[in-house]
């Protein structure tokens, strides 16, 4: 089942997405919540009422009508997974004099961060080293704690794309690496919730294409710390919660480390692909700026 957040007509709310078309779960199921965060929450007896729906119902939309938006717009949390592909180990190892590591380098995006599947993101004026970093992102469907690998997908309502855009020098400023992993904008997510019955997530390939050229090309085989031992070590210490997004971490062939760095410009356009997801695509705009506002 690939669950999607859309706006039509001015409304956003969640639906199915089969093929070409939308099922709006407000129109067939209205006791169903409106919104992503709300339906993972209320458990695993929304997610059958929509898998039914899902198998009996026709789309009522078409998708060309509709803007669709992050599956999940206001994740609780946003963590990420840093230098978790062995291809990528393997690229900066030398530059950094690096060991493989033993367990999964955790940092975090903002939540203001979210963006659409298709929105446009904002190249700021402080730096020129925008880079971008393809990578799958589990969502969590249940509230918990210490979970176990071997009952890891118990806990996972489904995937996503995520492309982990980073200002560089920002990064590197703190062993945190929050404030160059954090702009507005920078974590564009979708373009469906894609539920882990449909995703052979230790096998999927991926791409990255910066306008029309690959840039990175990989497997999900090449992560170092697999979805269920991130799952595993991150609840050791926390407690993950319905609609908590996690980046996998991404693959070798990043801007910062090609001859040359091109840094990404504005009007580039970045689209990350990967099997049984779909894609996600973004054009490099100028940040519109804004006042603040006290």
């Amino acid at each position: 089942m690939r669950l999607v957040t859309f706006t039509e007509s001015g409304n956003t709310r969640i639906g199915i997405l089969k093929d070409d078309q939308v099922i709006d779960l407000s129109a067939v199921a209205p006791a169903l919540p409106k919104d992503m965060l709300s339906f993972l929450q209320a458990g695993e007896a929304a997610m059958q009422k929509a898998q039914d729906i899902a198998s009996t119902e026709a789309g009522s939309l078409p998708v060309s009508g509709v803007t669709l938006e992050s599956p999940i717009q206001n994740p609780p949390k946003i963590l990420a997974v840093g230098m978790n592909y062995m291809d990528h180990f393997n690229e900066v190892k030398d530059v950094f004099k690096l060991e493989l590591p033993k367990t999964p380098v955790i940092f975090n995006k903002q939540t203001s961060s979210v963006n659409r599947p298709y929105g446009e993101v904002y190249l700021p004026g402080e730096s020129e080293q925008m880079d971008y970093e393809g990578e799958l992102a589990i969502v969590i469907g249940k509230r918990c704690r210490r979970v176990p690998k071997e009952k890891a997908q118990d806990v996972i309502a489904g995937f996503t794309i995520c492309n982990d855009f980073t200002i560089r020098d920002w990064q590197m400023q703190a062993p945190t690496m929050t404030m160059g992993k954090s702009w507005d904008s920078h974590c564009p997510l979708g373009p469906a919730l894609v539920t882990p019955d449909e995703v052979d997530f230790g096998h999927l390939n991926f791409k990255t294409f910066v306008n029309g050229e690959e840039r990175q090309s990989s497997n999900t085989e090449q992560l170092i710390f697999d979805c269920p031992a991130i799952i595993e070590y991150l609840s050791t210490a926390f407690t993950l919660e319905p609609g908590d997004v996690i980046a996998t971490g991404t693959s070798s062939g990043v801007i910062m480390f090609m001859p040359g760095q091109p840094w990404l410009k504005e009007g580039d356009v970045v689209r990350v692909e990967f099997d049984g997801l779909g894609h996600i695509e973004n054009k490099v705009v100028k940040d519109p700026g804004g006042a603040f506002a006290g």
